[in-house]
């Protein structure tokens, strides 16, 4: 995760010093983060179905196969410096196919690995822990290196992590999955996932928020660049830093996540992040101190991070089994086919009323959607909790009786 995020922070800074005027180097971004993440839109939901059918680890192993000889050939690239717009737009789409089939499948996965049931919220928030460490010291150093040496060895270190990934993968020893065999059409396959997702009302409405805060909010992302390098003036090292500080408040919330002892209460959380991240949107944009923005970008991370990993661990505790990798898909759906239109629009707005107040726009957004999530709460609540007492999270009690114990 270290490499990954190294390359990530080079190639949004590789391109955002492509271009001396601000809002085409925004829109570019824009672009380029779009092209990254728009294959998910077609490629993740039957990813999705394909998890419920086939072997996720052997799927894994290949798909990480593949990302490294992306980094690669970007590493190539960039060393022979005469890379190009459009070739960075063609292996940006290259990964987005591979994380469209990766991503959907790893959330799948984690059920295989985890043998106690209970233990899954802690699993994924420790998950979401490692991610964000590797968010936390990644774009420090890629920041360093793109400053001293180019883009370019941020992209080789990228590739030659995955060999460790890659290794562990192979190492492990999971007990195979009994696949049902199943003779109904991938469409039919596909479309009984949609109507079991949508037609639950505490699933969609947590696919709909992440949905909407993707669109309009983790798109600041991409527009940092153009903050660091024209509006702070703060270079690489300050962009770096950027990202480092939200690596650390999603790395703060994850350790906060995993440290729960139940998923009790996640729904207040997944209300309230939403909100927090969209204050901390309309703060960052509007500051014109670095120190100040600084100290913003750790609430982004934390009110990400909240959503992010509450909204999954609520996702894979309801979930029945022959479904979960398709809500899982859809899941990942919602942010990774929902980000790179946020990311293309952002771009698109960002030319026309500036980075500043593209970004603002965002977090009111944000804020709008936790206002109507807290509004549904209470019926979510009602629906979740018989789900809750089959688990044997919350005790059966007498008629007449409530639990005080909440989703």
């Amino acid at each position: 995760m270290i490499g990954t995020w190294m390359q990530r922070t080079a190639l949004l800074w590789l391109v955002g010093t492509m271009y001396d005027d601000l809002r085409i180097a925004s829109f570019w971004l824009g672009v380029v983060g779009f092209s990254g993440q728009i294959p998910a839109l077609v490629l993740t939901p039957l990813a999705g179905g394909l998890a419920d059918r086939c072997n996720r680890h052997r799927v894994i192993i290949i798909t990480q196969i593949l990302a490294m000889l992306q980094a690669f050939t970007l590493a190539g690239l960039a060393f022979s410096g005469a890379v190009e717009i459009w070739q960075v737009i063609a292996l940006s789409v290259c990964l987005g196919a591979i994380n469209a089939f990766d991503i959907p499948m790893r959330q799948a996965f984690i059920s295989e690995m985890v043998d106690d049931p209970e233990d899954m919220g802690n699993a994924i928030a420790l998950n979401s822990s490692m991610v964000n460490v590797g968010r936390l010291l990644g774009p420090a150093f890629g920041g360093m290196l793109a400053a001293i040496s180019g883009p370019g060895i941020c992209f080789l270190v990228n590739g030659l992590s995955f060999l460790a990934v890659i290794i562990s993968l192979l190492m492990m020893r999971i007990k195979s999955r009994e696949v049902a065999a199943s003779q109904r059409r991938m469409y039919h396959h596909l479309a009984e996932g949609f109507r079991y997702t949508f037609k639950f009302p505490p699933i969609c409405a947590i696919i709909l928020i992440m949905s909407l805060v993707s669109i309009s909010g983790i798109p600041y992302a991409s527009l940092l660049p153009v903050f660091a390098g024209h509006v702070l003036d703060c270079g690489p090292k300050g962009y770096g830093l950027f990202v480092s500080g939200v690596g650390l408040g999603a790395l703060g919330g994850g350790i906060y996540l995993a440290s729960r002892p139940s998923v009790l209460g996640l729904g207040r959380i997944i209300a309230l992040a939403p909100l927090l991240f969209g204050c901390a949107l309309v703060a960052f944009s509007q500051s014109r101190s670095f120190t100040l923005s600084l100290m913003v970008t750790p609430l982004l991370g934390l009110g990400q991070m909240l959503l992010m990993a509450s909204g999954n661990t609520v996702l894979q505790t309801i979930v029945d089994e022959d479904k979960r990798g398709r809500v899982m898909s859809l899941y990942a759906l919602s942010f990774m086919g929902m980000v790179p239109l946020g990311n293309l629009i952002a771009g698109l707005v960002a030319r026309y009323i500036g980075p500043t107040w593209t970004i603002t726009a965002g977090g009111c957004i944000c804020i709008c959607g936790a206002i109507l999530f807290s509004r549904k709460l209470p019926a979510l609540r009602e629906i979740v909790r018989p789900i809750y007492v089959s688990k044997g999270i919350i005790p059966e009690v007498a008629d007449g009786l409530r639990s005080t114990s909440r989703f």
